[in-house]
């Protein structure tokens, strides 16, 4: 069985620069990836001041429900609270979600963080689904993937398959050894991007064998030079992976959206 997932950003359904409202462009070009499994970040939950000042343009459902419209279902996983709203992730499938948690990893009282794991049920088989926004602070990352290391050794299987994807803001890449080493993921771009690049040909020609592999450039996305987005995957193998972008995605979000198609073993 073929899944095709994507993982994005989507900036609380505001323009990269954070002026006007974009969740109905937003809707529009998701409908357009064909994912049936969506990892979303700061996904707007409630806003009554953008909702007061974007009348016409602010729909009166949560950003995940109006998302997901009649072809998807829904979890959400409410992190940051404040007194006009909040904003966390979300995961939206068009298979059913048989169970959703949130769990809390903030790492100080200015960045409120979770992770939130869902069950799909795909035919016969449960996936197990974490979407995760990792801190800006590199001491923060650290102890967020060891909570999502433990998250996932105690509520996932040793052999269920399971997708880890979300915003990492890990642009040294120093968090996906740990994840390989201890989950026996790979990242999706493992295997697609890096072997087939010419430094990687030209390495392998020359004996001095591949080339460190390295994540996708997704931010900004007018022009990705950041790798900070990611899917580790296991139990899958990864038959294609690529980030969306160009004019349409950088009026939509600040971050370019990855998408990836996979077989489950």
């Amino acid at each position: 069985m073929k899944l095709r997932i994507a993982t994005y950003n989507i900036h609380k359904g505001m323009s990269s620069f954070g002026s006007r409202p974009r969740i109905h462009a937003l809707k529009q070009a998701m409908t357009s990836m064909h994912a049936d499994v969506l990892f979303l970040q700061e996904v707007q939950g409630r806003h009554d001041l953008l909702a007061a000042r974007h009348t016409t343009h602010w729909p009166e459902q949560a950003q995940h429900e109006f998302l997901a419209g009649d072809s998807h279902h829904s979890a959400y996983g409410m992190n940051a609270v404040y007194d006009h709203g909040h904003h966390g992730n979300a995961l939206l499938s068009c298979f059913p979600i048989a169970t959703a948690r949130n769990q809390d990893v903030s790492d100080h009282a200015y960045e409120a963080r979770g992770i939130l794991h869902c069950v799909v049920q795909v035919a016969q088989v449960e996936v197990h689904c974490y979407v995760i926004h990792l801190g800006l602070f590199a001491g923060s990352r650290k102890r967020q993937t060891e909570a999502l290391i433990d998250a996932v050794g105690g509520s996932a299987p040793a052999d269920a398959p399971l997708i880890i994807a979300g915003d990492f803001n890990d642009w040294g890449n120093h968090l996906g050894e740990s994840l390989r080493l201890q989950l026996g993921v790979t990242e999706v771009f493992d295997d697609t991007l890096a072997p087939r690049s010419l430094s990687g040909y030209l390495r392998r020609l020359s004996g001095r064998g591949p080339a460190k592999i390295k994540p996708a450039r997704t931010f900004p996305a007018a022009l990705p030079c950041l790798r900070l987005d990611r899917i580790y995957v296991r139990g899958f193998a990864v038959e294609s992976a690529q980030v969306l972008h160009g004019a349409l995605w950088a009026k939509l979000s600040d971050h370019a959206p990855i998408v990836a198609t996979l077989k489950l073993r």
